[in-house]
């Protein structure tokens, strides 16, 4: 038995019943699960995409954005009287049970697959027919009383249903996403805030440069992290712009002249947003750049946790050996062969989960350039990639917010040893002593292992008060 007939028994065990029922489409008949929501295209599906492993309900902003679509579509098809009221009221009902959490175990495809989206939008149909036929009375598959594509699919292509749903998806999971930014921010602005009167070596290239306070660090991570917030909005504008109405290639074959303003009047109302027609259907139908800007976003963002938790690791390495100015959190023991050793484990899944997001990046670009004539068909791949981006993000940060900032300490002591003795606190006397002096007191330290201060005291080339002055946190450092 091939791995793909496994898996659909699998599937149909979790749905067995007293019976099967009988579905037939244009490539002849499949005994459907009699409990079973999914229809016969979603069948086929299954065989024929065993890919990823991540089905649709790994991600339950994609089903919610399909019945939100399903549903404008619905009471736009009702206004123009292309589907009867009692089909009108079932499909909206069945939307808005699967929009709050229902049916979901039902939608079964993986993520990745041929046929741009198509077996995505069929299984949402035959789901929402299901259910809808249920809710008037009839049994699942009596498809004469309300048909996937017939009636849930009304005046709607796979091209535009399809993109349209991902959008609404993604403006709400873009939300759910700056949320957890949000928290991870305060994280950081608390930390700034504690640590505000606490010197420390600022360094560059690795190497010993200016005084500066901890807190300073940790309010430069938030302030990086808040710009990504209004890069985050700003990507996501372009996802109110749909091609809804154009269905195949963007003619609007198929659907009534009205039927693109009432679509996208209704569309607006179901997900409380301002969602607008495209300009040119025709080419937003083929059009995938609001995927490659927005995965742009998510790779910046990923780049600058990155460097953040790489900051983070530096900062706390050692803690005999290393830089030891802060204290991450011990979430584990270290090694399984070196007691005593504690890893900072947070920070590395976060720098790992970068990687895999600058890779999905790549394979959004590469797909949206792969787009051919009226269509690109890889739009799959995309929105696979483009969601787990989101969801390991989300996971990724609410772990370092929790599980990391939060518990941070800093080694005062530490901090304190590494200003005085540094060489680089020389550049805090360059406005009284001149460059050259403090050249040859650099040079005289590095070589001597002397103090920098010392040699200044000793030299009689300040007073103690005025070193002290010129010394001091509030003189070094500006907030």
């Amino acid at each position: 038995m091939d791995h793909a007939s496994h898996r659909y028994e699998n599937v149909a065990k979790l749905y067995q019943s007293s019976g099967d029922r009988t579905e037939k489409d244009l490539l002849g008949e499949k005994q459907v699960p009699h409990t079973a929501y999914y229809g016969i295209q979603t069948l086929r599906a299954l065989e024929n995409f065993d890919i990823s492993g991540i089905t649709l309900n790994f991600y339950p902003d994609v089903i919610r954005g399909f019945a939100k679509v399903k549903k404008a579509a619905a009471l736009a098809n009702n206004d123009l009287q292309n589907i009867p009221d009692n089909v009108c009221a079932s499909i909206c009902q069945a939307c808005d049970e699967i929009t709050m959490g229902m049916l979901h175990n039902h939608f079964i495809v993986d993520m990745i697959q041929g046929g741009a989206g198509t077996s995505t939008n069929m299984n949402a149909n035959e789901v929402i027919a299901n259910r809808a036929l249920e809710i008037m009375g009839y049994q699942r598959g009596e498809y004469a009383y309300c048909h996937p594509n017939n009636h849930v699919n009304c005046s709607q292509s796979t091209n535009d249903a399809y993109p349209t749903a991902m959008k609404v998806a993604l403006l709400d999971a873009n939300d759910e996403l700056i949320q957890v930014v949000q928290q991870l921010i305060v994280a950081f602005d608390d930390k700034a805030h504690a640590f505000a009167d606490i010197l420390k070596m600022g360094r560059t290239q690795l190497q010993d440069a200016v005084p500066m306070t901890m807190g300073q660090s940790f309010k430069a991570f938030a302030s990086s992290l808040r710009n990504e917030v209004e890069r985050l909005k700003i990507s996501a504008l372009s996802f109110h712009k749909v091609n809804m109405g154009g269905t195949a290639i963007g003619t609007g074959l198929n659907a009534n002249a009205k039927y693109r303003e009432r679509v996208i009047q209704h569309l607006s109302r179901v997900t409380g947003r301002e969602i607008t027609l495209a300009e040119d259907l025709i080419e937003a139908t083929h059009d995938t750049g609001a995927f490659v800007m927005y995965s742009s976003a998510l790779k910046q963002l990923a780049v600058k946790l990155s460097k953040i938790c790489n900051d983070l690791r530096l900062l706390s390495s050692g803690p005999r050996a290393g830089l030891n100015e802060i204290n991450l959190p011990p979430m584990q023991p270290g090694s399984s062969i070196m007691p005593g050793k504690v890893n900072p484990v947070i920070p590395e899944v976060v720098n790992q989960i970068a990687y895999k997001v600058i890779g999905n990046d790549l394979t959004i670009t590469h797909a949206a350039e792969a787009g051919q004539l009226e269509l690109n068909v890889m739009e799959p791949v995309m929105i696979e990639s483009v969601f787990e981006s989101l969801e390991i993000l989300k996971n990724g940060m609410q772990s370092l917010a929790e599980r990391c900032v939060e518990g941070i300490t800093v080694n005062e002591e530490v901090c304190e040893s590494y200003v005085k003795n540094s060489i680089g606190i020389v550049t805090a006397l360059n406005p009284y002593l001149g460059y050259e002096i403090c050249t040859m007191l650099a040079k005289e330290a590095l070589e001597n292992n002397r103090s920098v201060y010392d040699l200044v005291l000793e030299k009689e080339l300040m007073s103690k008060v005025a070193l002290d002055d010129a010394l001091a946190p509030e003189n070094m450092v500006n907030s």
